[in-house]
């Protein structure tokens, strides 16, 4: 048997802090953790908004679970990845050949991640067993529908060595994680104006099917990287830009229309009206669109706006002053189909005022409604004096869940140690 060597015990003279085998042992020690992800933006903010909630560096894996696409599989991007992963297989050996990857490591990534992996869960339960007795126990966050399957075969494959997050809801036998983090408005499916919007034979597919227990956390909006420490390192970083910027600074973020929150040109003509009527209050305006801003939008309000000496327009060039805006910003304008971009908004304290609210429908009406009544959002109408301060205790779902999952580990008897 291979001797143990202990590490000699702490002088009164060294730094202060234990070593990890006299407080619990390393296998009770979470200092690592990986990423799951579906490659969606907003998705992948969830995770690593929590991670850095946890402590966390950005030097952890991220693994993307990919979906097949092209000809017949943008057809198929509604079935659950497994079946739509054995469709394509099918296709692939009747075609001849075979577009599946294995591991497809990237060498940067914008968020800094160290990596980026072909989900296999597999991969990673092997990873895990391999270097537990050095490394320890696993941390697993993933977020979105097509990460279920991963992390909960994860969970499965090695229960006793990780440890599974899984960010929105995933609809049905939630007792495949070991925690499960998603808004309060995913459950409006069960609630009776919900149930009258699905038609009963639809309801297992799109609704939860099982009400939140103990160990799944509810929020109020998505989870994001935006707290006091990374607004205070914005306002540093692009005070050259804003400290001169005429006050009070209003910013609105433009998403783009869904199926449950549709709209066009019209909202974007009703847009520029409000902003000319409000533009008398404001110092400057600087405006920003999101990736899912369609064109006919977009032209729209620089056509309207873009000349005029209050208004600023990025204009989606490098960087990127999403941070900045959120720092420097005394009051936001949002469109109502981001649940994202409202939350991150959210989380100043700053006035948020939403636009197109009542164009939403399905559980996008839950997720509005509770932040009107918590005094969080206003509707914007253009009849705002954009220089009224008026505010609410920041949104912290971050943080939150962040102590739920310190709770949790807790009650497992491990703990991170970062």
């Amino acid at each position: 048997m291979k001797p143990i060597r202990l590490p000699e015990p702490p002088s009164p003279t060294a730094a202060r802090g234990t070593p990890d085998i006299f407080e619990s042992g390393v296998h009770t020690i979470v200092r690592r953790a990986v990423v799951i992800s579906n490659g969606f933006p907003s998705s992948e903010n969830n995770s690593i908004g929590l991670l850095r909630a946890l402590g966390f560096s950005d030097n952890h894996l991220l693994y993307r679970v990919t979906r097949p696409k092209g000809g017949i599989d943008d057809w198929l991007q509604w079935l659950p990845l497994s079946l739509h992963q054995k469709f394509h297989y099918l296709f692939s050996l009747f075609r001849a050949f075979s577009s599946k990857s294995q591991y497809l490591p990237i060498t940067s990534h914008p968020n800094g991640l160290s990596s980026i992996l072909e989900a296999d869960a597999k991969h990673v339960v092997n990873l895990v067993r391999e270097t537990y007795e050095k490394e320890g126990p696993l941390l697993v966050v993933a977020s979105g529908r097509d990460t279920i399957s991963v992390a909960s075969s994860i969970k499965r494959l090695a229960p006793d060595l990780v440890f599974v997050v899984q960010i929105q809801h995933p609809r049905s036998h939630l007792n495949r994680f070991d925690m499960v983090i998603t808004p309060h408005h995913d459950y409006y499916p069960l609630t009776p104006e919900g149930q009258n919007q699905v038609p009963r034979f639809l309801r297992s597919w799109i609704t939860p099917r099982e009400p939140p227990d103990s160990h799944v956390v509810l929020t109020l909006g998505a989870l994001h990287r935006i707290d006091f420490a990374s607004l205070r390192s914005a306002a540093i970083t692009w005070q050259d830009v804003f400290a001169h910027v005429p006050r009070p600074l209003l910013v609105v973020n433009i998403g783009g229309p869904t199926k449950n929150c549709p709209y066009g040109v019209d909202l974007a003509k009703q847009l520029v009206t409000s902003l000319l009527s409000v533009l008398g209050s404001c110092g400057s305006v600087r405006i920003s669109f999101s990736e899912r801003t369609p064109q006919k939008v977009s032209n729209i309000i620089v056509k309207e706006l873009g000349n005029n000496p209050k208004v600023y327009v990025w204009d989606g060039q490098e960087p990127n002053p999403h941070m900045g805006h959120l720092a420097w910003a005394e009051a936001f304008v949002v469109t109502a189909d981001s649940v994202s971009m409202i939350s991150e908004a959210c989380s100043t304290g700053k006035p948020v005022y939403i636009m197109g609210a009542e164009r939403c429908k399905w559980k996008f009406t839950e997720f509005h409604k509770s932040l009107r009544e918590r005094g969080v959002v206003r509707a914007f109408t253009g009849s705002e004096d954009i220089s009224e301060n008026w505010s609410y205790p920041p949104l912290e779902d971050t943080a939150d869940a962040a102590k739920r999952v310190h709770e949790a580990l807790a009650a497992r008897g491990w703990k991170l140690k970062i």
